[in-house]
């Protein structure tokens, strides 16, 4: 069931081009689509769900043409907004009925199974009866989940899904998802917390500015900031020299100074350690130094 980009390209009427000549191949499992805010994230995925046409390029979803096919693309998809709306005068039961009665379950008692078994899939069994409005953000987002999973769709985008969620939540959220990546499914993560991406993804890709920076794995995402990375003991005066001169990640009070991490290239006349990168230490040091030259690709 892969998905096949190619040279795709969105430019809206006022003008702004939101992608430029974006090239992927995303095959099943979970693929994390990592960017900043206003990266071109949310248009991508907004074309892949056919709420938006491209304005050239062409997308294949398991060989389906998105400008010929989307009825049959459509049947295959499951979809998270960044914006998720619910009916607030709506069960979550529910509003779980009606999304599986849209997704084409038309048999009522098959489709009140499959409604109390996603219920208890994502914890909200034992609520199904609460008003959608009275269940709690993190609960909300759940409800979100199983009404893009009902129907059992081979394809399943969530945009920017933990946005707003306590840690708990995230971790809640972030397992759901890849029990569901373990079945013959696309999952297809948008976001940009980067630790929603290290601790699931299998394969991901760098999106800014609209362009493909990076595709390849969180591993040989990691691997481009080896050596990049250090850690310095600051006296107290002159942590601002520092942030002045280098890109600081974190700044940790010590007895006597400043346990500082920084992303440099080199750290001039500064002494320090250089440590193994996170995802986040790879994600700063590649918007900083990785974006001048074409797509990266990495293992």
């Amino acid at each position: 069931m892969p998905i096949e980009i190619r040279n795709l390209n969105k430019i809206y009427k006022n003008g702004h081009q939101a992608l430029t000549d974006v090239n992927l191949t995303i095959d099943e499992g979970m693929f994390g689509l990592l960017g900043p805010n206003g990266a071109g994230k949310s248009s991508l995925m907004r074309i892949l769900v056919t709420l938006a046409d491209p304005s050239s390029g062409t997308v294949k979803v398991n060989g389906y043409d998105l400008k010929r096919n989307k009825g049959e693309i459509r049947t295959m998809l499951g979809y998270l907004p960044q914006d998720f709306r619910y009916f607030a005068k709506l069960k979550a039961w529910e509003f779980l009925d009606y999304s599986a009665s849209l997704s084409g379950m038309k048999n009522r008692r098959a489709r009140r199974e499959a409604v109390d078994e996603q219920l208890r899939s994502v914890g909200l069994f034992d609520v199904r009866d609460r008003l959608a409005n009275k269940l709690s953000g993190g609960m909300k987002r759940r409800l979100g989940i199983a009404q893009a999973l009902i129907g059992d769709p081979r394809v399943v985008i969530v945009d920017e899904p933990t946005t707003g969620l306590d840690p708990d939540e995230r971790i809640r959220f972030r397992n759901l998802l890849t029990n569901l990546s373990r079945k013959e499914v696309v999952i297809i993560l948008s976001t940009h917390i980067v630790g929603d991406i290290s601790s699931s993804c299998k394969d991901m890709a760098l999106l800014n500015l609209g362009q493909v920076r990076y595709k390849g794995s969180p591993k040989g995402f990691l691997d481009l900031a080896k050596g990049s990375v250090w850690r310095m003991k600051v006296a107290y005066d002159d942590l601002d020299k520092v942030k002045n001169e280098m890109h600081v990640i974190a700044t940790i009070p010590d007895e006597d100074c400043w346990l500082v991490e920084v992303v440099a290239e080199d750290l001039g006349n500064f002494k320090g350690e250089a440590i193994e990168p996170n995802l986040e230490h790879a994600y700063v040091y590649f918007t900083e130094f990785g974006m001048r030259d074409g797509v990266i690709a990495g293992v």
